[in-house]
Order: structure tokens, then C-alpha cells, then sequence
């Protein structure tokens, strides 16, 4: 019977040994160092080491709807293609990142890790945080606050610590305040620490005016600037389809006197959260795909405009250091400049109303 010999010295050019049953064997050591060596290793001839990473890595923070919608939206997009979740539930946790990487043969070869720890996230680039307590229907985003203020405080720390160089994409809603939370929470400067806001706000706004005149909704340019909710602001002394603005062919659009009444395109977009929350539960592919604009932005250092919270004070006559949203290039640093908007007496006035509730809501969190 042919015994395993364990071989523990080195040999020379060739080795001879007995085997019981079958007589003398000779081994060239070239043999038995391949025969002892890993499939990798037989395979590859290793030249450098692995960096561990590319540095476009993004951290995602919460795997609820919202949270894979993005990471599903930024991998789809090849907006990056490291991917690290994050979330306190262990087995949804694994279970999210397994389905993921197994569809990696269909994508860009992504590196798709999570932890329920936060090491795990050294290293990013971006950190966009989705966790949060869920908005029910009927509920308002700022009922919302302290609640999600509570789980920033255990959330925003770690990132920077880890990731201190990172940029805090916010997503969690009421998402001005908390862009505003995480601001206070995290130490970094304000222009790498941005909310979601109105870039989701603006672009129903511009499908719903794409429905009424049989448009791209890519071809409508129009804004929503203020809050992420109920006081938001539509601009439409801007809004125009190429060049032309709508005003000037309807002077009374967006107003109670409007013959065709524009301002119930607003309204809509006011309760399109509300009206999706009550209809499947949840909102997720929108703002997921937002959230996967806005990594690109950033990523690509590409100097979008687009409509995101910010620090708000000193534009168009505010006094309260509050976060909203108003049309920002955002690039590599985050967000490098505010666009002076001309708006309307009444269009300043609302945004400054806007501005007024977030410094009231505010003034009741707890730190």
C-alpha cells in the first residue's frame, strides 16, 4: 500500500526513495515543488502586490429599498465599481451582497464587499447614507428627525474616521436636516457634505411637464430649489423647452390664475412620495438612480449642475444656517460654487418661508 510521505528537507537536483510494493522512486524537485504548490500559484507568477483599492470606492450605508436601490443603480451604471454595504442586520446583509456578486459575470467585474462593522469601509471615496427610519404613509419627512438624528449619531463618526478625505453623499429623509446633522456630526467642510435634495424634486418636475407637452423629459429644463418635501420652491421663471421660456407664452403659469393650471404639476410632485409610499410601500428606483447621478457627478469630477442640499446662508437673503437645495456644480471636492438664480420676488419669498421651518425644526434637535 502506497504510504503519503510528508517531505520536510530540501532536496537537490533529483530524490531517491524505497516504496514498499512498488520499488525505488526518483522525484525531480521541480516536480515536487509544483506538486506542492497552490493551483493559484502553479498558475500565475506574482509581480506586485494587489492594491486594495481603486480608489472610486463607494460605502453604502443601509440595504433597505432605497439603500440597494442605489447600490444596484451605481453598479448597473459602472458609476464605480467597488462596492462596500453596510448595515446592522448581518443575514439580510450577506444575503444582498451574494446576489449582488453573483451577478458580477453581467457587470464591470465589481468588488462588492459587507460588514456590519465600519472598517470595512476605509478608503471611500463617497459614503451615501440611506439608513434611517422608514417614512409612513402620510407621515411627514421632518416628523422624521429626531429619530434619524438618533442613528446619525452612531453612523456619520465612524465613516469619517475610517474615511476621513470621504465626501457624505445624504439620502436618509428629512434629508436637508440631516445633511445639516451629518454637517454638525462629522467635522468635515460643508462643501463635502451634501443631501440628496431636490435633484429627484426637479427631474418628476421636468417628466411631468414632459407628459403634458409630449417632450423628452431630458428636452424640459425647469428646477425645484428649497426644501425636499412639502415647502419646496418651482421656479418657473425659468422653466422653458429650448430657450423658450413657458412664462413668456403664459404669463400667469404656476400661479391660482392660470387658465391651465400649470401649478397642479407642482402639487404632484409635492405628493409623489406620499402617492408611491401608498401604492407599493416605498419609494426606491427614483432616488436610487438620483443618488447614482450624483456618485458620477462626483466620481467623474464631471462639475454637474445639479439641484442638492447645501448651506444655504447668505443666498438670496437668508439668514439661518440651514441646508437646501439650489442648483450646485458638484465635482471631485463636492460642491465648488452655488448658481445666483434669478428668481421672482415671490420665488425669494417662498424659498425664504423654506428656509424659516428648517431653522425652526432645528432649534428642537437633541445632539
Amino acid at each position: 500500500m502506497l504510504k503519503i510521505i510528508r517531505l520536510q528537507r530540501c532536496f537537490s537536483v533529483t530524490t531517491t526513495f524505497s516504496v514498499r510494493g512498488i520499488g525505488t522512486v526518483t522525484l525531480n524537485e521541480q516536480w515536487l515543488k509544483v506538486r506542492m504548490a497552490s493551483v493559484s500559484e502553479n498558475l500565475m507568477s506574482k509581480v506586485a502586490e494587489v492594491l486594495p483599492s481603486g480608489g472610486r470606492k463607494v460605502t453604502i450605508v443601509g440595504i433597505g429599498q432605497v439603500g440597494m436601490a442605489c447600490a444596484f443603480s451605481i453598479l448597473a451604471q459602472n458609476v464605480s465599481n467597488e462596492i462596500c454595504l453596510v448595515d446592522v442586520c448581518k443575514d439580510k446583509l450577506q444575503g444582498e451582497m451574494m446576489d449582488l456578486q453573483h451577478g458580477s459575470n453581467f457587470l464591470k467585474n465589481p468588488k462588492i464587499t459587507a460588514s456590519t462593522e465600519y472598517e470595512a469601509t476605509a478608503g471611500s471615496r463617497l459614503c451615501i447614507v440611506t439608513a434611517g427610519v422608514r417614512q409612513k404613509e402620510g407621515e411627514s419627512r421632518l416628523s422624521l428627525v429626531q429619530r434619524n438624528t438618533d442613528i446619525l449619531k452612531h453612523i456619520i463618526p465612524k465613516l469619517v474616521q475610517y474615511s476621513p478625505d470621504t465626501i457624505l453623499l445624504m439620502v436618509s429623509n428629512p434629508v436637508d436636516i440631516m445633511t445639516y446633522v451629518a454637517w454638525k456630526l462629522s467635522g468635515l467642510p460643508k462643501n463635502r457634505v451634501i443631501g440628496s435634495g431636490t435633484n429627484l424634486d426637479s427631474s418628476r418636475f421636468r417628466f411631468l411637464m414632459s407628459q403634458r407637452l409630449d417632450v423628452a423629459p431630458t428636452s424640459c429644463h425647469g428646477w425645484i430649489i428649497g426644501e425636499h418635501g412639502d415647502s419646496s420652491v418651482p421656479v418657473w421663471s425659468g422653466v422653458n423647452i429650448a430657450g423658450v421660456r413657458l412664462r413668456e407664452l403664459n404669463p400667469n403659469i404656476g400661479t391660482t390664475e392660470d387658465p391651465e393650471n400649470w401649478e397642479e404639476v407642482h402639487k404632484k410632485v409635492v405628493d409623489s412620495a406620499y402617492e408611491v409610499i401608498k401604492l407599493k410601500g416605498y419609494t426606491s428606483w427614483a432616488i436610487g438612480l438620483s443618488s447614482a447621478a450624483l456618485a458620477s457627478a462626483i466620481l467623474n469630477n464631471t462639475s454637474n449642475i445639479v439641484a442638492v442640499s447645501t448651506s444655504v446662508q447668505g443666498q438670496h437673503g437668508i439668514d439661518k444656517d440651514v441646508f437646501l437645495s439650489l442648483p450646485c456644480v458638484l465635482n471631485a471636492n463636492g460642491i465648488t460654487s452655488i448658481v445666483k438664480q434669478i428668481l421672482t420676488a415671490t420665488e425669494v419669498e417662498q424659498l425664504q418661508k423654506s428656509a424659516n421651518i428648517m431653522d425652526q425644526v432645528q432649534a428642537g434637535i437633541k445632539f
